[in-house]
């Protein structure tokens, strides 16, 4: 059987109750944060695309208007990686000027013992977060390749190399 490898997560769709006020927020949280815009119609419906090289965040008006639960199914909140926790300390000094109140940059070490992160909403209430790389994501980036089990495959391959030694 071949084995597919899925490089990253393409784009993001997040629908919003006011795609004006939503855009308004958006444009400056993403040109602050470094990324660029496109605002090409799809169907003939009006929507903003923000840009990096790796991935796309797309907004569109909702259908239905009623506020984001995030203990509804669907998306519980959005997560943007950062490469350290300066850019972390920076992006939260960015969206604090911008008036946005994120939470203090700290550490979750229930999350996992070095993530560092910042909390923030849109209008809708959907949660954003800006969390800086952990050497968990690097370890499995730089290891992919030696993973050969489906749960917990860092773990195993930790215990492997702790059994050779």
């Amino acid at each position: 059987m071949m084995t597919l490898r899925l490089h990253g997560i393409d784009h993001i769709y997040l629908s919003v109750t006011d795609l004006n006020r939503s855009e308004e927020f958006y444009d400056r949280v993403m040109a602050a944060l470094g990324l660029h815009k496109g605002d090409t119609p799809i169907g003939g419906a009006r929507h903003a695309h923000y840009v990096t090289p790796s991935f796309q965040l797309t907004i569109r008006q909702a259908r239905s208007i009623q506020k984001h639960d995030p203990e509804s199914p669907g998306l519980h909140h959005l997560c943007f990686q950062a490469l350290s926790k300066v850019d972390v300390d920076g992006c939260y000094q960015i969206l604090s000027e911008l008036g946005l109140n994120p939470t203090e940059p700290k550490l979750y070490p229930e999350y996992n013992p070095e993530y560092y992160a910042t909390y923030f909403e849109d209008p809708d209430g959907i949660r954003l977060e800006i969390v800086s790389r952990t050497s968990y994501r690097r370890q499995l980036s730089e290891k992919w390749s030696e993973f050969h089990t489906f749960l917990n495959p860092l773990q195993t391959l930790r215990q492997k190399s702790e059994d050779a030694d």
